[in-house]
């Protein structure tokens, strides 16, 4: 391993950029390896979940660029510095960094000073020396901001190349200005809404751009009610946007009518869409919007409030492509009155247009024909990876007898038909079996990849279960057996 190729080593290592245990643990090993990590390290140093406050290398080799002038300013103001003593550098790291992170940088300099006034100076150094150094700025996390970068005299050669923005709603709309008069070729946008209120600056800055491909939204306050609506500008640039974009993900906590007009106008313009998620879709209940909803690159389709028969239009108006389609179980139950057909439509339409689906979460109802249909899926959909399940049927009159008997029918459909590549089960709601048809199970799983499973019945924590789970677990059968919350269990992010 140790005699590898460079090119071959930095293929592996580039796998391995967000682990930065074994990054750290490979610059040990030689000086080849040690010469392949750092640059892929300090790509983004700031990235990796370590406690920044306590790394004084990092701080000590970013102030060791400073010129012996501005260290000696620097120090007259009272801000402690590395020794002059400090060794040269193995590698010139700035010159491998790609982006910058304003909190972490915050956290370093506070290193240097306790007081915020050196701290703010020694920021202001840090970030001119940045873009002196950098060759390109591809990602800037500029939460918590309080510099105006866009003026420092190298910025606009480092800001042109950006392709990925970290914001909030917070930092004031001069400084997305500034950068709308830079940056207009950025790819992925993200922002946290933590001031519910108007951001011109933002709506600014979409209105620039020429390549928006990813554009994420979460709201992030805990204001019950507002007068200014701090959405409609942003999204009006946005859907301007909406046929270059690939990604869409949003998550609001409070949207009004206008606000939904809005995205209707948007959703039917995706015409290039590979990931929607979204929790508000509740609004689009008639079959000629749905009908508009066609999206041919469509692969991640993650939506709240959207119940199985509307899914199933927008899965068969897709292109064959979905890799994922990750519903809330408690949506699905929109329509009581057509569940039966609505539940058994939409497992056809599953296996009739997503052959690569990886991850799904399917109602299953207690009929011969669902069972027909879900053990015709998983013969089908043979990536499949994760699977939630609900087979909660409380507005269906079944006996104690006849809910463990479908249960047991369903873990015999998952022995016979499941995919090679099924690691994960998840029973969304409360799926007991007994212990002797959970051991049948195990036995008959075995041979095949180990698999997790995720419940919400606490049955499964009672000691005869535990030893039983504990069995599998060290043979190899299970590789996790976990009783969680719905809400964890749903989750399928």
């Amino acid at each position: 391993m140790a005699k590898l190729n460079k090119d071959i080593l930095l293929l592996i290592f580039e796998e391995l950029q967000v682990d930065s245990k074994s990054l750290f643990s490979c610059l040990m090993v030689n000086k080849i390896w040690c010469e392949t990590v750092i640059p892929i390290l300090w790509r983004n140093p700031w990235c990796y979940d370590i406690k920044y406050s306590n790394k004084n290398y990092l701080f000590m080799i970013i102030a060791s660029y400073l010129s012996d002038d501005i260290k000696e300013f620097l120090t007259r103001q009272g801000i402690q510095l590395p020794s002059v003593s400090f060794q040269p550098l193995l590698f010139d790291y700035l010159s491998f960094c790609r982006s910058i992170n304003v909190k972490t940088l915050n956290t370093i300099t506070s290193i240097g000073s306790s007081l915020a006034y050196n701290q703010f100076l020694l920021q202001q150094e840090f970030y001119c020396l940045f873009m002196k150094k950098f060759p390109e700025l591809k990602c800037l996390d500029m939460n918590l901001i309080k510099h105006q970068i866009f003026y420092i005299p190298e910025a606009k050669n480092r800001l042109e190349s950006l392709c990925e923005l970290k914001c909030d709603t917070s930092i004031d709309p001069s400084y997305f200005y500034g950068l709308a008069s830079i940056c207009q070729y950025i790819q992925r946008l993200i922002i946290v809404n933590v001031v519910p209120k108007p951001n011109s600056g933002i709506a600014k800055l979409i209105e620039v751009q020429k390549n928006l491909k990813y554009f994420e939204w979460t709201d992030d306050f805990e204001i019950d009610y507002f007068t200014d609506d701090p959405y409609k500008e942003t999204f009006l640039e946005l859907e301007k946007k909406a046929g270059f974009l690939n990604h869409l993900i949003l998550f609001f906590l409070h949207v009004n009518n206008s606000d939904y007009a809005t995205m209707q106008r948007l959703l039917p313009k995706l015409h290039n869409i590979k990931t929607l998620k979204t929790n508000e879709f509740d609004f689009i209940d008639e079959r000629n919007i749905l009908d508009t909803l066609v999206y041919k690159d469509l692969e991640i389709l993650n939506i709240d409030y959207l119940s199985i028969g509307e899914t199933s239009i927008i899965i068969e108006n897709s292109g064959g492509h979905l890799k994922e389609v990750s519903l809330k179980p408690l949506d699905y139950l929109h329509d009581l009155d057509n569940f039966s057909y609505e539940s058994l439509i939409f497992i056809c339409k599953i296996y009739e247009n997503c052959p690569l689906i990886e991850y799904l979460s399917l109602a299953l109802m207690p009929s011969k024909n669902h069972f027909i249909e879900f053990e015709k899926l998983l013969q089908v959909c043979q990536n499949l990876k994760s699977l939630l399940l609900i087979t909660s049927n409380s507005y269906i009159f079944e006996t104690e007898e006849e809910i463990l008997e479908n249960r047991k029918e369903i873990l015999k459909i998952l022995i016979k038909s499941a995919p090679i590549n099924l690691r994960e089960i998840r029973f969304f709601d409360e799926f007991n079996v007994s212990l002797e048809v959970l051991e049948e199970f195990f036995e008959k799983w075995r041979g095949r990849p180990a698999l997790s499973i995720l419940t919400s019945n606490s049955i499964y924590k009672e000691e005869d279960y535990k030893n039983l789970i504990d069995k599998y677990k060290n043979n190899g059968v299970i590789k996790s057996f976990k009783c969680e919350s719905e809400e964890y269990v749903e989750d399928m992010n």
